[in-house]
């Protein structure tokens, strides 16, 4: 039995895997219906699913519309996101994605029903740090990371629930 002490208080995920099915069999946004580019990648990234930096210049991946707010009434907030064009596998852990650690980081802390509360650079702080901080907040629910230098949306981080 782990206990509340022991348990991560963070969650980290990717973009949900049949989203990303669909992509890359139909070449489409599946929220929207705009096409998707595949191309060399020309740039780190990273993969929305797997959350992982792609290999400039080597590996494959698809630029697609993505809405990553999940919540009925939401404003909408479509951007450009990356997928690798093979199948990978999508981040789901209590842990940061490594590849993150080595990009420049903004946390967007978010109201249910996708209203901001809260907008940090991480900066020379721990992306950790910044994160207790904004879940400090009651009223946040749950967390985009983006990137700092392009402003799109990478991942998501919730709150571990405690038993």
């Amino acid at each position: 039995m782990t206990s509340a002490a022991n348990t991560p208080p963070f969650w980290f995920s990717g973009i949900p895997v049949d989203l990303a099915a669909d992509v890359r069999a139909t070449m489409r946004s599946p929220q929207y219906g705009h096409p998707a580019h595949r191309e060399i990648a020309r740039g780190y990234g990273p993969c929305r699913l797997c959350l992982r930096t792609f290999d400039v210049g080597k590996e494959d991946r698809i630029l697609f519309t993505y809405q990553p707010f999940r919540e009925p009434g939401s404003l909408p907030a479509p951007g450009p996101v990356f997928i690798h064009a093979d199948a990978c596998d999508r981040y789901e852990r209590p842990e940061l994605p490594p590849d993150f650690r080595k990009l420049p980081l903004v946390l967007e802390g978010y109201r249910t029903g996708g209203h901001l509360i809260a907008q940090e650079r991480v900066g020379d702080r721990t992306p950790e740090d910044v994160l207790a901080q904004l879940f400090d907040v009651q009223a946040i629910a749950y967390v985009h990371i983006r990137n700092g230098e392009a402003g799109c949306f990478m991942a998501r981080a919730d709150r571990v629930r405690q038993a």
